[in-house]
């Protein structure tokens, strides 16, 4: 169970597979992707090749090249010799079981298999391996994959803590900031922030107290730009002054808990729906979602090289 992981098996190649692919590249790992989707292998070099750029500016390990990427459809090819499978399949509990089980027969014993589901459990899914459901792992990213560092790590009840360990020490030598969770909870924990933050934003829209466009700039620059920087907790230590986050406690408990009891439950019907997309067309400006890709990629470069010594 020390074994060196070399040679990584992306499964899945949409948008989180193929930037994990294009990261495991510009870490110099050899990767083996697979997808049985029509044009799969064009699109991810064209998703690589784009990316790459962006790696190279925020340095690329030695030996790390294009040329260590090897496309297959044929999954027992893809998995064959590999040290790690990072599995990115649909969302179905279905698929996953039955890619599990095929898995489990495939691979030898010490090989881990990461998914990076965002939804199901790993309980849920490694049930249907019968004889290694130990090395089943969740290692979910945060998108794209190839820029942002997080990820988390959740076990099911049946994965190892050598497992959970192992595959904390892949991703760490990485570069990648890696976050335990010990309970499995639907979305795990960046999504349900990030579902809890965009319920007010839409519940704020649909009741008319601010435009679609005036919600993300109270985000982006205003707590957008110092969760950037660390987290809430540590910034209402900042907050409470040379009292910290004691002082915090004692002078906004009441305030902010009288918030949570007004906070909104809105719906997501179609009408809110139409007025959401109204406004991100807005906001837009008929730019293409590429340029706002681009956008969004260059200002996490910039961030990323200011916290470089962290990550």
């Amino acid at each position: 169970m020390t074994k060196t992981i070399k040679r990584v098996a992306v499964i899945g190649t949409g948008v989180i597979g193929a930037s994990w692919a294009a990261l495991f590249l510009a870490k110099g790992l050899e990767v083996v992707a697979t997808d049985i989707s029509p044009n799969a292998k064009k699109a991810l070099d064209d998703f690589i090749a784009a990316a790459w750029p962006a790696l190279e500016r925020l340095g690329l390990a030695p030996h790390a090249s294009l040329s260590n990427l090897r496309f297959t459809d044929n999954l027992e090819a893809a998995v064959a010799d590999s040290d790690l499978v990072q599995e990115n399949g649909p969302e179905r509990i279905d698929f996953k079981q039955d890619l599990y089980r095929r898995l489990d027969g495939l691979l030898a014993r010490d090989v881990i298999i990461a998914s990076s589901s965002s939804g199901l459990t790993m309980s849920a899914i490694q049930s249907a391996c019968p004889d290694h459901a130990e090395r089943c792992v969740i290692g979910h990213p945060f998108n794209p994959p190839h820029l942002i560092p997080l990820v988390e790590i959740v076990g099911g009840n049946k994965t190892s803590e050598e497992t959970v360990h192992r595959v904390t020490e892949f991703y760490r030598a990485l570069g990648k900031r890696t976050i335990r969770l010990h309970k499995e909870v639907p979305g795990h924990v960046a999504n349900r922030l990030q579902a809890a933050l965009y319920r007010e934003v839409v519940h704020l829209i649909s009741e008319g107290v601010v435009s679609v466009g005036d919600a993300d700039t109270a985000v982006s620059w205003g707590p957008g730009l110092r969760w950037g920087a660390m987290g809430p907790s540590l910034l209402n230590h900042l907050g409470g002054g040379q009292g910290g986050i004691e002082h915090f406690f004692e002078q906004f408990t009441g305030p902010m808990t009288a918030w949570w009891h007004v906070l909104g439950s809105p719906e997501l019907t179609a009408e809110v729906r139409a007025r959401i997309i109204k406004g991100v067309h807005e906001e837009t400006q008929s730019r293409s979602v590429r340029d706002i890709a681009a956008y969004r990629d260059d200002v996490l470069l910039g961030l990323l090289s200011l916290r470089h010594a962290e990550v």
